[in-house]
């Protein structure tokens, strides 16, 4: 049995800001990770020519900048080089190879007990924490839509976080599920790499340069958020035009708006509106069944597929090994309370990194956490 004053499980971002912030303050903690690195999302399930979405200034941890020559945009290899500089420099040091099975809260003891498996020696061992940082992330295992027959598809069935580029798919017909930024990119690869390119696009979206994004962010701190909405819709129009005639339908709620009340982020272009309206990549609506290789639309439309690539994204996991955190966490593992009071439940719980803001969210989360851990702390100890 460790006792530990604060146990954070989960050494992705959102876990290593937590870290040093807690270090910052001289909070004794210990960190846990499943994987056997810090930040396994970005190292080994990212493709190979992803790029932060958000300029560097809103993608920094706390305690640390970028380094004053870094690009605007920062690239995978770079993001994963200042994370682990990140580590260096707050000398933070994960238990990797340690899976968390249960937690639960002690009534009598007024702390938590949680049991983990020790990967690497093959056994389990046991924390009592009197805080408990849930920073295991909003992306913990892969969540591919349930589609009728999907099992019999002939072809391959890939989750995005096992794409790496679009080279060894030249020539062959391919089905991008999903229209976040990383369908959507994924897509603009495959085509440019020779695919067959289609795209399922069921839900309307926003679509926007990485430019208005960023000026968006920036005016967003001094101006109320559906003028800051009306600006970025007034400016994609422009540059983009009327995209509903290549299915591409905009949202009621403005971009701003959305990101603000749902999480929902708009679809930064990475060029991929060029091919659609060239008619290279096909907009497909929502698949009603698989039949061997061939796809059906609920238009009826059949279309026969070597490839189908899910990227609908991640779904958490914390729910299936958090016991008592009814107080913070839904169903799905996510946070009951909207932002920006998410982050705190009952007990000594808090969750970081699963309120749908990214980094800058991260940085937030951790910042918080650590001040209110640090002044429950101060009036324990008065």
């Amino acid at each position: 049995m460790e006792n530990v004053v604060v146990l954070v499980v989960g050494a992705g971002p959102a876990g290593l800001a937590t870290a040093a912030c807690l270090s910052q303050f001289s909070i004794p903690y210990v960190i846990v990770e499943r994987e056997s690195c810090s930040a396994s999302l970005w190292r080994n399930r990212a493709y190979d020519r992803l790029k932060l979405h958000l300029a560097k200034e809103f993608c920094e941890l706390p305690h640390m900048s970028y380094p004053l020559d870094a690009p605007t945009y920062i690239p995978k290899m770079l993001f994963v080089k200042y994370l682990d500089d990140y580590v260096e420099r707050f000398n933070i040091q994960p238990k990797y190879l340690t899976s968390v099975e249960s937690s639960t809260f002690d009534d009598d003891e007024k702390c938590w007990s949680i049991v983990a498996h020790d990967m690497a020696k093959s056994t389990i061992v046991r924390f009592t924490a009197k805080f408990l940082v849930v920073a295991s992330g909003e992306n913990s295992v892969e969540n591919i839509q349930m589609i009728p027959e999907l099992q019999s598809f002939l072809g391959d069935v890939i989750h995005s976080s096992s794409f790496k580029s679009g080279k060894s798919y030249s020539g062959m017909n391919v089905l991008v599920v999903g229209s976040g930024n990383s369908g959507m990119e994924i897509a603009y690869y495959l085509a440019a790499h020779g695919a067959n390119t289609s795209v399922v696009i069921r839900s309307p979206i926003h679509v926007m340069t990485k430019e208005l994004i960023r000026l968006g962010m920036t005016l967003a701190r001094r101006l109320p958020l559906n003028l800051v909405d009306n600006l970025l819709v007034m400016a994609a129009n422009l540059i983009f035009g009327d995209l509903s005639r290549y299915g591409i339908r905009r949202p009621k709620m403005g971009p701003m708006t959305l990101k603000s009340k749902t999480g929902r982020s708009a679809v930064i272009d990475v060029s991929t509106v060029g091919l659609i309206k060239k008619g290279i990549i096909k907009v497909q609506g929502s698949i009603s069944k698989i039949t061997g290789d061939i796809v059906e639309f609920q238009c009826s439309k059949k279309i026969s597929f070597d490839v189908i690539v899910f990227a609908t994204g991640y779904k958490s996991t914390a729910n299936i090994w958090m016991k008592n955190g009814e107080s913070m966490l839904n169903g799905n593992g996510l946070p009951i309370k909207e932002y920006s009071n998410h982050w705190k439940g009952e007990n000594g719980l808090y969750c970081a990194g699963l309120g749908r803001r990214g980094l800058a969210g991260i940085a937030a989360d951790a910042k918080n956490i650590a001040n209110d851990i640090k002044s429950v702390i101060g009036a324990m100890s008065s």
